[in-house]
């Protein structure tokens, strides 16, 4: 009797014990992450993350660039960030350099984490399944990075731009806490991550007949106004970071209405 057969005949309680040892291998790898990422604390914080404070930032750079590109001069080109970071806390830089390690651990160990997901539901599955399981891990891997990086170069920076540079009045100096500044650009950069997941999402809903594309296009418009809300929520009150993420989210949802056609239709066929 081969394994995976005897992992499918496995009781309740045997089955918690081998998914307790998915999350403890899990956990592990995020650990060993968190405290690669502890120890190398002037790439994560100063290259990486105070990075976007920097005038000089890539993505800075390059809407600069484009704007000369396109007749413009320095319309576009973003000025030098006027506020400072402060802390006020006496535990306050080393609470935040834990809390930060742990998201930068967790974030790279995701496509592992992905895996042992995969390989606790890989005994249930068939061997045709097991192809398209490992696939999605690997999709889904790659959507949640690019949804990171288009969160911490595009979106993220933008909002940090635009909130440290308001100002009500000239009188008025922003002062910003360390802890304020960091949770904005992990949880826009974190929410973009998630966010990409959505065909992954739909995929997985149209699998169980929860979900047609008949239904997301009768209910495109709601959808539209469902990510402009989504949009708002996760950047802060800024336009440009509201459009730029609503705009991918449009395509990710039309791109998913497409993957819950081929899902449907391969359903149909069987």
């Amino acid at each position: 009797m081969s394994e995976e057969k005897n992992k499918a005949e496995m009781s309740f309680l045997d089955h918690l014990e081998v998914l307790r040892w998915h999350l403890v291998r899990s956990s592990a790898v995020v650990l060993v992450l968190t405290v690669v990422a502890f120890v190398f604390k002037d790439i994560l914080f100063d290259d990486i993350i105070l990075a976007q404070k920097s005038s000089k930032f890539w993505t800075y750079q390059l809407f600069c660039k484009f704007s000369h590109l396109i007749g413009r001069g320095d319309a576009l080109c973003m000025e030098e960030i006027k506020f400072s970071l402060i802390n006020i806390t006496m535990s306050g830089q080393f609470s935040i350099h834990i809390v930060t390690s742990i998201i930068a651990g967790v974030v790279m160990g995701f496509p592992y984490i992905l895996f042992e997901i995969w390989r606790f539901i890989r005994p249930a599955l068939q061997n045709k399944e097991k192809k398209h399981a490992a696939a999605l891990v690997f999709s889904g891997s790659i959507l949640f990075m690019i949804g990171i990086l288009f969160g911490y170069f595009f979106v993220s920076p933008l909002s940090v731009q635009f909130l440290g540079n308001y100002q009500v009045s000239e009188i008025v100096t922003n002062q910003i806490t360390i802890n304020s500044f960091i949770s904005t650009v992990t949880t826009i950069t974190l929410a973009c991550g998630l966010v990409f997941e959505l065909p992954l999402i739909v995929f997985f809903l149209s699998k169980t007949g929860l979900l047609t594309p008949e239904f997301m296009k009768k209910y495109r418009k709601h959808a539209i106004v469902v990510t402009l809300i989504l949009s708002a929520v996760i950047t802060p009150p800024d336009v440009s970071s509201q459009v730029l993420l609503t705009i991918p989210l449009l395509i990710l949802y039309e791109f998913s209405i497409y993957i819950s056609k081929l899902v449907v239709k391969k359903a149909d066929k069987k």
